[in-house]
């Protein structure tokens, strides 16, 4: 039940529905003022939702910066990054940079062994297990299957957490862990992981969205970007507080 819910709070957090409720709302009303009040309220909120320097302003104040480089035993990459494969192969969407990090910090040495935290986050209908493919497609990029652990369970952050720290310490208690996010994703990740695995980890950020310097077409001109930036910010804050109530 509460993961039929979190999907219509995500469905609900998206703002084109607000600006598009609001349209309804205009061209429904019967008052002539209260629809040209309306009209105005929908392009005002589609303005600022559409705003690059308005969104990645905020983003800019909520990503953290990379951590001090250091060795560790495992490193925890989070799904979320994989669309629909094509022929059963590994396809990256927007989040992919977080297989790109994992990868590259693998290879420089700075994390020992992989830990694919994913299984399917779909509502209805089948969809493959994204830490199954993921793994097979570290396998063909010649990562040996003994770096490599598998967690294709969960569905959410919080059985991202749960899952991994009981794979984790199955054995071993003592393990170093670096956790591999989009920058975005990191504050609340912090507060579930830090949680179940009963200390403080380290995060190391991908994918930044809020940029370090902005053009002059980012002040005025309309993204359609900018509304699936919004969308997600929105649902990590929702996240936190609920998360927050739930501990």
């Amino acid at each position: 039940m509460v993961f039929i819910l979190s999907k219509l709070l995500l469905f609900l957090l998206q703002p084109i529905i607000w600006v598009f409720a609001v349209l309804l709302f205009a061209i429904f009303t019967r008052k002539e003022r209260r629809r040209k009040i309306l009209f105005i309220l929908a392009a005002s909120l589609l303005f600022v939702f559409s705003n690059s320097f308005l969104i990645g302003k905020i983003y800019n104040v909520y990503e953290p910066t990379y951590p001090k480089y250091q060795k560790y035993d495992i490193g925890i990459l989070l799904g979320g990054f994989s669309k629909s494969t094509q022929r059963g192969e590994l396809a990256a969407n927007e989040r992919g940079d977080r297989l790109i990090q994992t990868i590259y910090l693998f290879k420089t040495g700075i994390i020992k062994k992989i830990l694919i935290s994913g299984g399917s986050g779909k509502l209805i209908g089948k969809e493959s297990i994204e830490a199954d493919y993921v793994a097979k497609y570290l396998k063909q990029i010649g990562i040996p299957d003994s770096c490599v652990l598998i967690e294709n369970r969960s569905k959410n952050t919080i059985e991202n957490a749960k899952y991994s720290e009981e794979l984790i310490n199955k054995n071993k208690r003592d393990e170093t862990v670096l956790v591999i996010t989009s920058a975005w994703h990191i504050p609340r990740s912090k507060m579930i992981f830090d949680e179940a695995f009963d200390k403080q980890l380290t995060y190391y950020p991908t994918d930044y969205i809020g940029k370090e310097k902005y053009d002059i077409s980012d002040y005025y001109m309309p993204n359609a970007d900018a509304l699936s930036y919004w969308q997600s910010i929105l649902k990590e804050w929702v996240g936190c507080v609920v998360d927050r109530l739930r501990s």
